[in-house]
C-alpha cells in the first residue's frame, strides 16, 4: 500500500491501524477542500488492502473540526462574482461525495471526538462506525444560524439520530455537550477527555478480534439495510453466509473456538 502525500493530514500506519489526523489545528480542523481532496486520496488508496482493517479519525490541537473552512467559500463568493456559478454547488457537493465515501469505507471507521464537533465535523461524526466523545466536546449544527443549510450532512444526520432529532437540532442550532451526544446516539459513549486514549485502545482490540473480510462483509450488509428490499437483502445475506462459513476465515474462527485460542487475525 502507498499511502499519499498529505499537506492538511496526518497519517500513521500502527499494524492494522491507520490513524488519520486532522492537522489544521490554528483554524480547529476546519474542512478545507484541500483536506477533503486529500481524505478522499486517503481512503481511496487503503479500500481494498486488506491490511488495514481500521482507520481512526482524530483531529489535532484537542478538537474534531470545527465545520467548513471560511477561506473556501470567501474563495467561491470570489469565484461567483468573477462569473462561475456553480462555485458553492462544486464546493459543497465535494464535501457530499467524500462523507458519503467516509460512510462507505469498507474498514471499521473510529472516530475520536474532542473540542470542536459543528457542521461538517458532525457530519463526520455521524458517518463513523465507532463514535468516541469526551464528555466535554462541544457538538452543534450551527448552520441556519449563518444563513446557510446543513446540505451534505442532512441525510447522515438524519440516520444517525432519526427524523425528529435531526429536525430539532438542525433548526435551532442547539450546543450541547459529549454526555448529551452520547445520549443521543451521535457518539456511542462519552468519557472524560483524559480517558480517551485508553478507550480508545479497548475499542481497537475489540476491533482486531473480528476476522477482516467478515467485518467488511458484515459493514456492507449492515448498510445495505438502507437501499435494498429486505427480501433481496436476505438472499444476498445467505450468500454471504455460506462463503463465509466455507472460507478460510471460518474455519480459522470456528477452529480458534472450539481450541480455546485467538484466531491468528487476532494474535
Amino acid at each position: 500500500m502507498s499511502l499519499p502525500d498529505t499537506q492538511t493530514l496526518l497519517l500513521e500506519q500502527d499494524g492494522p491501524v491507520l490513524r488519520v489526523t486532522l492537522n489544521r489545528p490554528e483554524s480547529r480542523n476546519a474542512m478545507s477542500l484541500a483536506m477533503v481532496n486529500e481524505l478522499m486520496a486517503v481512503f481511496a488508496a487503503v479500500a481494498d488492502d486488506p491490511a488495514v482493517r481500521v482507520i481512526v479519525l482524530r483531529g489535532a490541537g484537542g478538537h474534531f473540526c470545527a465545520g467548513g473552512d471560511i477561506k473556501d467559500m470567501a474563495g467561491a463568493r470570489a469565484q461567483l462574482a468573477s462569473g462561475e456559478s456553480d462555485a458553492f454547488y462544486m464546493l459543497n457537493r465535494r464535501f457530499g461525495e467524500m462523507i458519503t465515501a467516509t460512510n462507505a469505507q469498507p474498514q471499521v471507521i473510529v472516530a475520536v471526538l474532542e473540542g470542536a464537533v459543528l457542521g461538517g465535523g458532525f457530519g463526520l461524526a455521524c458517518v463513523s462506525d465507532v463514535a468516541i466523545a469526551a464528555d466535554d466536546a462541544q457538538f452543534g449544527l450551527p448552520e441556519t444560524g449563518l444563513g446557510v443549510i446543513p446540505a451534505q450532512i442532512a441525510p447522515f444526520v438524519v440516520q444517525r439520530v432519526g427524523l425528529t432529532q435531526a429536525r430539532r437540532l438542525a433548526l435551532t442550532g442547539a450546543r450541547f455537550n459529549g454526555a448529551e451526544a452520547a445520549r443521543l446516539g451521535i457518539a456511542h459513549e462519552a468519557v472524560p477527555a483524559a480517558k480517551l486514549d485508553e478507550r480508545l485502545a479497548e475499542t481497537l482490540a475489540q476491533a482486531r478480534r473480528c476476522a477482516p473480510h467478515a467485518t467488511r462483509v458484515t459493514k456492507q450488509l449492515v448498510l445495505d439495510t438502507l437501499v435494498q428490499p429486505l427480501d433481496q437483502l436476505l438472499d444476498q445475506a445467505a450468500r454471504d453466509f455460506a462463503n463465509a462459513v466455507a472460507s478460510e476465515e471460518g474455519s480459522e474462527g470456528t477452529m480458534a473456538f472450539v481450541q480455546k485460542r485467538l484466531p491468528k487475525w487476532a494474535e
